[in-house]
């Protein structure tokens, strides 16, 4: 069937924001679709609330709405773009993860659909409805015949009890509808399951949980299935995982293709995923079904499918070549997979050829619980890792080798963690993010393979694997470099053993093992990704490296002579270095080819737009190591070398490149280390004329107490070199500084620990600019903080244009990052942080400006800006790094929107219960949205509608603040009773509240006896919490209890004063929120 030319205009509905368990790989996606649905002709009208994504680039879709991702929003859109639509309208949802899912459900449930006659392609209501409701979903597969596992369903805490006692513990608890587990978990007994259940029911929006027996310790094993309307299915690729069942997929080491089933297991598997695909309905696109095995008795169960894109499709895509997206989507409007060509293959293939891999891909998860200390770092069913890194190698050792050191997560391999032997019991029996390494120390311990399979559960042939390269470094520590002829050492690097591994284990250095590499010519060679095991040939370079074979005859790699630039992209997420910097590597790539150069990435991370083959000219899927690197530059030899845009992952790394003697274009490394090192950076801003908090850098805990002394308290202590703010924090008197010093110096590998005076109540404000190598100086956008100074400026929200700020200062601001751009040389992009404090001097009010850091590279808030202001900050400064001067460019005077925008950060607290909510210098949110409006206001409701942040519109609020806050409060609270709100609040805050004439009711504290707030919270009295506390700790802990209940009972809860007037001023424009596109935005400008 060839495509339909009934439908004309087609909606694409996005993810949102960079939450735990929906990552960019939905950005990778929803590209994907676009250009493949605008390759056929039809025209694309997106939303999507993440302004860092490259979806929502205004060259991207035909029309663009970077609005709340609700069904209401969704609706005001479609009442916009329908009557311009010549023919007929659809909504593709299976592209932007759970969250669109749910929207299109909403849609066709309100009646959205039939009013306008608006189509679903891609799902149906139905086939979406019967994968997601686990009830539907179990009878659907009993009625092919396929097992699931025992369980019920329950609405209520009574129903829950009742399956509970037919399933028996251990139970699994899924809520329905909801997104990477979020609110389920598994219960060993019934206080457990108490928690879990309440939990479940609160976080599905359906109110149902499905309660099932628990398949712990069986293996798992997914299969990534295309299917058309012709009933044509293929397989595109199998993954196991290594870690069994109990461990969600996303937390897992996946490896693809499965290495443990045999071939009739396999063909099994197969059988039963078409079967599942064709019983729920799923007959244009890609879906993913989860298997379980029990390696007893071979007995198998499904556990669920996704009839949509998911994680694990962006990692097939990335791991055969498969763009499994860009299919699904031309499925959707009516081909058929005969009739779709194979890009990789140059077309000498269709589409419904399944493709054949001659590696091993294995993907490992990255986590980030040392931002949430208190946070339960055991792995269960519901998802809490931020990103992952895939690797690839012709052996399973190579890969999974490859893969631990793109981690970044200072290990160079299996490193060692512990010998002792309760450690060992627990972390094998009970999973937390570092199982991997304790299962080598297991084995190096002397363990059996029995013994480590009893406690993990892990396939003993996975165990084989590990055993066999802890045996291999054991080995060597008892040798020599000099000792080791060359063929040991080309067998240790085709294990994927890393020349730095090799070093510590040699005991010697990275340099000498390279050395002694190159003179022995044992080298990597490349081969292409080609979705068919080189049966046919390929023009595109996808390409990793191995050390299986050697020598020139071997390597596909091919390098051409033309001009080249390659892009250092950032490796896997974490939290403080997001999709955001990803946005400018694509960027830099995009811009480098329209100027002609042949552009190379070099990526490790399979969920982004960077790694997609046809981002860039040539794909090198590497580990971010010098090593790595190195090998690519030596076969590449490019004319220069982006490091700055990639976060701190390739900044790392500069020093060694430069130093290699590669050709890193932009702002030198010397400069970068000049703006990073304290004291340079001081003596620049001293020649300037420019001011900087009062402070000083201390190297030990005497010298740091002694100095602190000396500027005065409250401080801002961290160690040196740390992006998201990594063990920072606000310290009050010498009592926390001492403890700080005892925890936290260790993160410092001889660097110091740096003291800043802390500013209170100040403004902080975000510069972005670029400069070229001519001197210009062109200032992106300034951005002025929501939450006062001393909350990380990842977490903040800010405004562009600034809302509170005179011109005068703005202008001041621009005035003084020129002069920094200027000094530190600056070639490409570069942010500024200041904090505007007012001082009154003889009776007269002024501003005085302070400048807290400047980083000389791509920062977070570069898509934010070019989104707001139309202009692409990252494609401009690329230009200017390759030499190209702003005014060749045509870059003319700075832009002031004549609306506001309102970037808004997005938490991941409801998958860490117990996590304290307050925010302060180290970073916690995982991803942002964005709010457009005519006023400050309307951004800002728009921008917390966005981030899932529910506004009440009438009820009770709970107010309690620190004194310097009590003159703010009053006219927050004036302003809500105004609005119809009850209040309640603190004595303290009460007092000031009633003194100023407004009703109040007076409320317990927790230390003040019953009924208290948090019994209030607990019983859903309150709607809206507002709590800000001093930053002492123990100010800090007798409030917490607040914050954390409140969370637990979904309250919307602002801890920042400056956060509860902003939402206050946006409520007021609730009721009349309208939708404007990024195409009419810009062209206001």
């Amino acid at each position: 069937m060839p495509k339909r030319t009934d439908i004309q205009t087609v909606l694409i509905i996005g993810a949102g924001p960079i939450i735990i368990g929906q990552a960019c790989e939905f950005d990778y996606s929803g590209v994907q679709a676009c250009k493949a649905l605008r390759e056929e002709g039809y025209k694309v009208v997106l939303i999507n609330s993440n302004p860092a994504t490259i979806m929502t680039d205004p060259a991207t879709a035909d029309v663009t709405y970077i609005e709340p991702i609700t069904w209401q929003t969704v609706e005001k859109i479609i009442a916009k773009e329908r009557p311009l639509a010549q023919g007929g309208f659809a909504i593709l949802p299976t592209m932007g993860g759970q969250t669109a899912l749910n929207c299109a459900l909403d849609l066709w449930r309100n009646g959205v659909l039939a009013k306008y006659d608006v189509e679903l392609i891609g799902a149906t209501p139905e086939a979406i409805d019967k994968a997601e409701d686990r009830l539907k979903f179990k009878d659907a597969m009993t009625k092919i015949g396929l097992g699931s596992a025992r369980s019920g369903i329950a609405h209520s805490m009574e129903e829950a009890w009742a399956v509970q006692k037919t399933v028996g513990f251990p139970v699994v608890i899924r809520p329905s509808f909801t997104l990477g587990g979020t609110g389920g978990g598994i219960a060993y007994n019934p206080e457990e399951f108490e928690t879990i259940c309440k939990r479940g029911l609160e976080a599905s929006p359906t109110n149902e949980l499905l309660i099932e027996e628990s398949l712990l310790g069986w293996k798992e094993y997914e299969m990534e299935v295309v299917r058309d309307k012709a009933d044509n299915c293929i397989i595109v690729c199998s993954i196991e995982n290594l870690d069994p069942m109990g461990v969600h997929t996303g937390d897992s080491i996946t490896v693809a293709p499965a290495q443990t089933l045999t071939d009739k297991e396999y063909q099994i598997l197969r059988n039963a995923s078409l079967a599942v695909l064709r019983e729920i309905g799923v007959d244009t696109g890609g879906s993913n079904v989860q298997f379980s095995i029990n390696p007893k008795d071979g007995r198998m169960v499904v556990i669920e499918m996704n009839p949509r894109v998911s994680r694990s499709s962006a990692l097939a895509s990335k791991a055969t070549g498969f763009p499994i997206a860009k299919v699904a989507a031309k499925l959707a409007v009516g081909y058929t997979l005969d009739e779709l060509r194979n890009e990789i293959t140059g077309g000498a293939t269709p589409a419904s050829f399944e493709p054949s891999i001659d590696y091993v891909v294995t993907k490992i998860p990255r986590f980030a619980f040392e931002k949430f200390p208190t946070a339960d770092s055991r792995l269960t069913t519901q998802m809490k890792s931020v990103g992952e890194v895939m690797a690839m190698g012709r052996t399973f050792q190579e890969s999974f080798q490859k893969a631990l050191r793109g981690l970044e997560v200072g290990v160079d391999g299996m490193n060692e963690k512990t010998q002792d032997r309760e450690t060992l019991e627990r972390e094998l029996g009970e999973p937390g993010p570092d199982r991997i390494w304790y299962v080598g120390d297991a084995f190096a311990a002397g363990w059996t393979l029995e013994e480590v399979h009893q406690f993990t559960k892990i396939d003993p042939w996975f165990l084989v694997q590990i055993e066999e390269i802890v045996k291999i470094e054991l080995a060597l520590e008892k040798t020599s470099l000099a000792a080791i002829d060359a063929d040991t050492l080309r067998g240790l690097k085709k294990k994927g053993f890393s020349d730095r591994r090799l070093a510590k284990l040699l005991k010697t250095n990275d340099q000498a093992v390279r050395e002694r590499r190159i003179a022995e010519n044992i080298r990597p060679v490349y081969k292409r990704v080609d979705t068919c095991a080189a049966e046919f040939a390929t023009d595109t370079a996808y390409l990793y490296s191995t050390y299986e074979g050697h020598g020139d005859g071997e390597c596909e790699a091919e390098p051409t002579n033309k001009k080249k630039i390659m892009v250092l992209g950032g490796g896997p997420n974490r939290i403080g270095q997001g999709i955001e910097f990803d946005y400018c590597c694509v960027h830099a790539a995009l811009a480098m080819r329209e100027d002609g150069y042949e552009t190379i990435m070099v990526n490790c991370n399979p969920e982004t737009v960077s790694t997609d083959y046809d981002t860039s000219d040539r794909l090198y899927f590497e580990p971010l190591t010098l090593e790595d690197v190195l090998e690519i530059v030596d076969k590449e030899k490019p004319v220069g070398v982006i490091v700055q845009y990639g976060g701190q992952t390739p900044l790392k790394l500069a020093l060694g490149l430069e130093a290699a003697g590669v050709p890193i274009i932009g702002t030198s490394p010397d400069m970068i280390d000049a703006a990073e090192d304290r004291e340079r950076f001081q003596k620049l801003l001293h020649t300037l004329g420019l001011r900087q908090p009062p402070n000083a850098t201390a190297r030990a805990e005497p010298e740091a107490l002694e100095k602190a002394a000396a500027l005065g308290y409250p401080l801002v202590v961290r160690p040196s070199y740390v992006l998201g703010g990594r063990a920072m924090e606000i310290v009050h008197e010498q009592r926390d500084l001492e403890r700080y010093m005892r925890e936290a110096v260790k993160v410092s590998n001889d660097s110091p620990v740096l003291l800043d005076r802390f500013l209170n109540d100040a403004i902080e404000c975000d510069v972005d600019a670029v400069r070229d190598h001519t001197g210009r100086v062109f200032i992106g956008g300034v951005m002025e903080h929501i939450e006062q100074a001393g909350v990380h400026s990842g977490d903040s929200a800010c405004s562009l244009p600034p809302y509170y700020l005179s011109k005068a200062t703005v202008d001041e601001l621009k005035r003084q990052t020129a002069a920094m751009a200027e000094g530190l040389n600056v070639v490409g992009l570069m942010n500024v942080q200041f904090a505007i404090q007012e001082v009154e001097e003889n009776g007269v009010k002024r501003d005085v400006i302070f400048v807290l850091e400047v980083n000389p590279r791509a920062s977070r808030t570069v898509p934010f800006v070019s989104k707001a202001t139309g202009i692409q900050l990252a494609k401009v400064a690329a230009r200017c790094m390759a030499g190209q001067s702003l005014d060749a460019q045509g870059i003319g005077a700075e832009v002031t929107p004549p609306y506001f925008s309102v970037k808004e950060a997005v938490f991941p607290f409801v998958k860490f219960p117990g996590v304290d909510t307050i925010l302060g210098p180290e970073m916690k949110s995982t991803g942002e949205v964005m709010g457009v409006g005519k006023t400050f206001g309307e951004a800002f409701v728009k921008s917390q509608i966005g981030a899932g942040t529910r506004l009440p519109t009438s009820g009770k609020v709970f107010l309690t603040v620190k004194n310097g806050d009590k003159p703010r409060a009053v006219d927050v609270a004036r302003q809500l009773v105004d609005m119809g709100f009850e209040l309640v609040a603190t004595r303290g805050t009460a007092a000031a509240i009633s003194a100023a004439g407004v009703a109040v009711q007076t409320v317990n504290k927790v230390t003040e006896g019953r009924p208290h707030i948090v019994d209030a919270i607990k019983n859903g009295d309150i709607v809206l919490v507002i709590n800000t506390v001093e930053e002492r700790r123990n100010a800090i802990a007798d409030s917490r209890a607040i914050r954390t209940s409140a969370l637990l009972a979904r309250v919307t809860t602002f801890t920042t004063i400056a956060g509860a007037e902003a939402a206050v001023e946006g409520m007021k424009y609730l009721d009349s929120l309208g939708v404007i596109s990024v195409q009419e935005m810009h062209a206001q400008l």
